[in-house]
């Protein structure tokens, strides 16, 4: 017996119904955006009123604590001195990110095809990586001066240690039935590395490098503590040696604001890059 026909109006029906659950769940999905926009901005000014209430009702010295109020008027009256620090700052953390996450991804790719070499150095690394940054800095502003090189150089091993090991775990992430097909299409090595390891490795790359993005940042500062005289790093030892809190505090959001910029640009690029991986799309 054959399954009744659906009638025109039954069919319309199905039409309509499946219409409106497309609408209500892209309706669910902009409230869901907003919904991740507005809490954090919620938060944050919920955290700005407590703080103004806290340091008029509490009266706390302005050199302690200033009210966000000081902090905003600073960061208008300064803005030209901050702005004037940040970009020495913005300079040696790109480069520095540039050249530790280069240096980590040729690392890891000679680690993937020569066990050898991971065997021996890969402890060495991880070794270097539990030495505090504050120790080793000092360090390297002996050996490399007190110049641009010193800062690059920290913020470059700060974010060094975990692109090498995402990196190599990313570039391993293949398997074996990836790989056999690779050589049933007579694949050349250059073709296997770029087309299939790399393009395996890009997710957990772009989650090191955001990592990356904010450590760099912090490295240069900490770098610019050591004897510079410009930079977020030497206004924020300025400031607190002249007791100037207002200004301290400004100087910590300009650098906070760089940061934030720095890794919701590898984000995007994330976003752009891997539109084929649906955990990173979805």
């Amino acid at each position: 017996m054959s399954a009744p026909a659906l009638s025109s109006s039954d069919s319309g029906e199905a039409f309509a119904s499946d219409a409106a659950a497309q609408a209500d769940f892209a309706a669910a999905a902009r409230l869901a955006g907003w919904r991740r926009r507005l809490l954090p901005f919620g938060a944050a000014i919920l955290l700005l009123v407590l703080w103004q209430l806290s340091v008029v009702v509490f009266q706390i010295r302005p050199f302690i604590a200033p009210a966000p109020t000081a902090v905003a008027i600073t960061l208008y009256n300064q803005l030209g001195i901050l702005l004037s620090n940040l970009l020495p700052t913005m300079i040696e953390a790109i480069a520095g990110f540039v050249v530790g996450n280069s240096a980590a991804i040729l690392l890891a790719t000679i680690f993937v095809y020569q066990r050898t070499a991971e065997e021996a150095f890969f402890p060495l690394a991880v070794m270097f990586h539990t030495i505090p940054v504050m120790a080793y800095a000092p360090i390297l502003v002996l050996l490399l001066g007190n110049g641009l090189e010193a800062k690059v150089a920290i913020a470059a091993l700060i974010c060094f240690f975990p692109t090498l090991v995402n990196m190599t775990r990313g570039l391993r992430a293949v398997t074996p039935q990836q790989m056999e097909l690779m050589r049933i299409l007579s694949a050349s090595p250059s073709e296997i590395f770029l087309k299939l390891r790399l393009k395996s490795s890009l997710p957990y790359l772009f989650s090191a490098l955001k990592i990356a993005s904010a450590t760099s940042v912090i490295g240069a500062i900490v770098g610019e503590w050591i004897g510079a005289t410009t930079g977020i790093g030497a206004l924020i030892i300025q400031a607190t040696y002249n007791f100037n809190s207002p200004l301290l505090y400004a100087t910590i959001v300009v650098g906070s604001l760089f940061s934030a910029a720095f890794f919701g640009l590898i984000s995007w690029l994330e976003r752009y890059f891997l539109k084929w991986n649906v955990s990173q799309t979805g």
